[in-house]
């Protein structure tokens, strides 16, 4: 199962921010702090508040001596540099992780909330293998001869990372809330084969049955607010140590945005709102998708599996005609 305690990249981002927190309440530059303490290079430090170095704690203790740290909050700010410095031991949690999903699972632990939406892929914590395999393989193609993969990084490999880090969503004793948007797009026959969609079905049916579980799918035609489209796939994520801060990604396919900026949070925060009050509630989602779910069984062929009013072939015919006509 993976950690009940923050990650150490959580940990370095929440350090880094304490530590900065504290150079400019001393009224004090970068350049000034460098030049007090001796250090050979102002990127040291940036590197520090910035979340982006293993932090050493004789480091921090001399940085917490300059800023006039109290006692608490040394003991404090050295306890957390302490996790933040302990990698090894966090990924053994993790022996199959991929390093983008490493960057994902460093997010969702700890986490007390996690609020997704997608338009058009059921989101990877609630993903079955067979869905997974098929997202991977398919977006792979796309970059098919740039370059050779890296070491470990197989679509077997990263289905297995996927699985790895669904597990938090039934971990004990402190599982997090997790509430997820489901566009119908991403259970259409557009999305895979149709074994592959009744198994991802089955599988929601389950995880919606899960008390910290909630589900709501978004019809296609649902108008969200005053006419509001969703640009793009993001996450919102809350976590259970209150100074660590609420942090949203952004998924835009080949490139992920991560930011913990309040204007943004507070936005995005709104935008989900809209979604679930426009989306089914807890309980007809889950009638859709066992609805679905039938339909899905009672198809003979991948070509009539339908989940909405389907226009006959003839009709489809007919209509590309005037269409090319015109």
């Amino acid at each position: 199962m993976p950690p009940a305690a923050p990650s150490p990249i959580l940990r370095r981002r929440r350090l880094g921010v304490e530590l900065r927190r504290l150079r400019e309440a001393a009224g004090l530059t970068g350049d000034q702090v460098i030049e007090r303490i001796g250090w050979a290079s102002a990127s040291k430090l940036s590197r520090l508040e910035n979340g982006r170095s293993r932090p050493d704690p004789q480091d921090v203790g001399v940085l917490l001596d300059l800023y006039g740290a109290d006692a608490a909050l040394r003991e404090e700010l050295l306890g957390i540099t302490g996790e933040a410095g302990d990698m090894r031991g966090w990924l053994k949690n993790f022996p199959v992780m991929t390093l983008q999903q490493r960057s994902w699972a460093e997010l969702e632990a700890g986490c007390a909330e996690i609020s997704e939406y997608n338009p058009v892929l059921v989101p990877g914590l609630l993903q079955t293998p067979g869905y997974a395999q098929v997202r991977i393989v398919s977006a792979r193609r796309v970059g098919a001869g740039a370059g050779e993969p890296e070491p470990g990084d197989e679509p077997e490999t990263e289905v297995q990372a996927r699985l790895a880090r669904q597990s938090l969503l039934t971990r004990e004793p402190d599982a997090p809330r997790y509430t997820a948007v489901l566009e119908e797009a991403a259970l259409s026959r557009r999305a895979g084969p149709p074994e592959v969609l009744h198994e991802q079905l089955l599988q929601l049916c389950d995880l919606a049955l899960l008390p910290n579980v909630k589900l709501h799918v978004l019809l296609r035609d649902t108008q969200i607010g005053d006419w509001y489209l969703p640009p793009t796939a993001f996450s919102l994520y809350r976590f259970a140590d209150p100074l660590d801060p609420e942090t949203l990604a952004i998924e835009g396919g080949f490139t992920d945005v991560m930011s913990s900026d309040a204007i943004a949070l507070n936005r995005y925060k709104v935008v989900f709102e809209w979604l679930c009050t426009a989306a089914l509630n807890e309980s007809d989602t889950l009638s859709w998708l066992i609805e679905a779910t039938g339909r899905l069984t009672e198809a003979a062929s991948p070509s009539t599996v339908a989940f909405g009013p389907a226009t006959a072939p003839a009709q489809r015919r007919r209509a590309a005609g005037r269409l090319t006509d015109r």
